[in-house]
């Protein structure tokens, strides 16, 4: 497994589900809490691993919101971005669809086109100084009702940032079913955005089929309780519609009890197509070469294996076609690079034994 490791860290990678705020590391975090004393996150990076730890989704959503109200003005925004980025192209992440939840900021008087101004001076110094290329998901905090949705979508409609290809829906799904932002899905549906909805991750199948029926939803953010009907996992797969994975996010939310008891081998028995992210990487003490090392063990994928995963998530994105193709031949440039090598280290060894 070592060297398969090796392999996923170098590999070329693109990322469909990630949020924002939640992708923040502890020493941003802890940077922020500092200028911000006000607020119960703590200072130091040891306290925060601990903070970290959630009883349960609900335990979870309240610890996101506390670190969201350290995003307090543009220059955080702006920072927070581009340190995000920094930390993907430390893993190889060439692509990420990042996730934004705007109201949450514009709430707490953030001009929204100061926001936008942030975020798209972060994506383009992203681009140029990283290589790593960012677009982004309007996401609606549904825990805030229906004021969220028509704000998020009067912002994804009225002021899109030129990195804008998709609409989200977030927070809890006990309580908020998927039907009551449709209004907000069709009009950003009508505006050429993507429907990308969490459903299915902590509550059953009926919120997958609402997220398709009601919301129109492309891609389905998490989906790990699709396992439980046989004729969602069918119609996911004749329809090619993706599942947005995260294996320890949903593990550390109690959507599932354990890696072990995922349900990702079943999904991929099943047919259905499924990319791998890591939700918000610091919070749950991953990242996404960690995701992939265990998604290879639950499938008992080699390297040939882990990139055609890869792959998955890049023809699940929305990435343009010449990118989508550029980032599909890198990632078979790795793995026949690493194949070749590992050829030639095995010619090598028999060359060796012949000489003994």
């Amino acid at each position: 497994m070592s060297d398969l490791t090796a392999f996923i860290a170098r590999l070329p990678k693109a990322e469909l589900h990630v949020h924002h705020v939640g992708s923040a590391s502890p020493r941003i975090v802890a940077e922020l809490a500092a200028r911000h004393p006000d607020s119960p996150v703590p200072k130091d990076p040891e306290e925060l691993a601990r903070y970290f730890t959630f009883r349960d989704f609900a335990h979870f959503v309240e610890v996101y919101i506390s670190v969201v109200d350290l995003i307090r003005d543009a220059e955080d925004i702006r920072l927070l971005t581009y340190e995000v980025a920094r930390d993907m192209a430390a893993q190889h992440i060439r692509y990420a669809e990042l996730t934004l939840t705007p109201y949450s900021s514009v709430i707490r008087d953030i001009p929204a086109p100061a926001y936008m101004e942030a975020i798209e001076d972060a994506r383009t110094a992203a681009e140029r100084d990283l290589g790593v290329v960012l677009r982004w998901c309007f996401d609606i905090p549904g825990e805030l009702g229906l004021p969220a949705a028509e704000e998020t979508a009067r912002l994804a409609t009225e002021l899109p940032p030129d990195g804008l290809v998709s609409f989200g829906l977030g927070g809890p799904e006990k309580g908020w079913p998927r039907g009551l932002f449709k209004p907000a899905f069709d009009r950003a549906i009508a505006a050429g955005l993507h429907s990308v909805p969490h459903a299915g991750e902590s509550t059953g199948p009926q919120t997958v089929w609402d997220a398709l029926t009601e919301l129109r939803a492309e891609r389905i953010g998490h989906g790990n309780n699709a396992v439980h009907d046989p004729a969602l996992l069918a119609h996911l797969a004749e329809r090619g519609i993706p599942l947005e994975i995260c294996p320890t996010s949903e593990v550390a939310t109690r959507s599932v009890s354990s890696l072990d008891e995922h349900p990702l081998p079943q999904l991929i028995d099943a047919g259905v197509t499924v990319t791998i992210n890591s939700d918000d990487p610091p919070m749950f003490g991953t990242d996404l070469s960690t995701e992939y090392a265990i998604a290879a063990r639950l499938l008992g994928l080699d390297a040939a294996g882990v990139a055609a995963l890869a792959k998955n998530a890049v023809t699940a994105s929305f990435l343009d076609p010449a990118g989508k193709a550029a980032l599909a031949a890198e990632i078979d440039a790795h793995l026949a690079a690493w194949t070749g090598a590992d050829a030639a280290d095995a010619a090598g060894a028999g060359a060796g034994a012949g000489a003994v």
